[in-house]
């Protein structure tokens, strides 16, 4: 199967207009699209299926435990499929079955180990202030996000332990990164990139491919057997869409 990437487009300020690569015979959007939820109208009647994993800022300024529903209900009515802790098994022009697998697994900020945690949540202040989300009525700190966190890294855990069934291979996404391998060269092993990374390094051998955004960079490599690849855009004005690649296609 051939997959278009695309991520952390950042529609509600960005001036860039996404267009279908040749050849590929599925999107996926790998979250931060747009804040607003506005330019997802710009994937309806897109050429083939699109699957869309939300990223943090999908929930800007909203209550969280509502905006989920809110979000795959829009989705739904441009004809994009949402997921979170779901799995879809996908074939192909060539009836070979894909599993995906995805979340936007938010960060447990236990990248660099539990001893660690509580430097990295409050390094993680910042980023909760820009979003400006809440969960059941309380602001979205650093605590609500790792609770957030702790579920659906569970949820990923336990799908990529499942025995294989009717797929042959499986492709993960995920918003944030499954490794300190995908932090961003400009910031590296700060606290802050515990914002940003989790350590799933465990997990990467169980899938085939792994797909993420939420870095402003681009990566391209190779675990055990298992490529994981991030094709986030970012802001135009910073550079960090020099590298990026609008018709990027993998082939799984």
């Amino acid at each position: 199967m051939r997959l278009q990437l695309l991520s952390d487009l950042h529609l509600e300020t960005e001036s860039f207009v996404p267009t279908p690569a040749p050849r590929a015979e599925l999107l996926i959007l790998a979250g931060d699209i747009d804040s607003s939820w506005a330019a997802l109208e710009l994937f309806r009647d897109w050429p083939v299926p699109v699957l869309f994993v939300a990223g943090n800022h999908e929930f800007d300024e909203r209550e969280i435990t509502q905006a989920g529903p809110a979000l795959r209900a829009r989705c739904a009515a441009l004809g994009i499929r949402m997921l979170e802790c779901e799995s879809l098994v996908l074939a192909d022009t060539a009836s070979h079955r894909i599993r995906f697998v995805a979340t936007t697994r938010w960060c447990d900020f236990d990248l660099f180990g539990a001893a660690q945690r509580e430097r990295a949540m409050r390094a993680a202040s910042y980023f909760m202030k820009i979003m400006r989300a809440t969960r059941h009525g309380a602001p979205l700190d650093a605590e609500a996000v790792r609770k957030e966190a702790l579920v659906c890294g569970a949820w990923l855990h336990a799908e990529l332990q499942r025995p294989r069934g009717d797929w042959d291979k499986t492709v993960v996404v995920t918003h944030f990164a499954p490794s300190f391998r995908s932090a961003d060269p400009r910031y590296g092993n700060q606290p802050g990139t515990a914002s940003f990374c989790n350590a799933d390094d465990e997990l990467i051998p169980r899938a085939d491919l792994w797909l993420h955004g939420h870095l402003h960079c681009q990566h391209d490599y190779v675990v055990g057997a298992t490529r994981v690849v991030c094709n986030s855009r970012g802001h135009e004005r910073k550079g960090e869409a020099d590298g990026h690649r609008p018709h990027l296609v993998l082939e799984i």
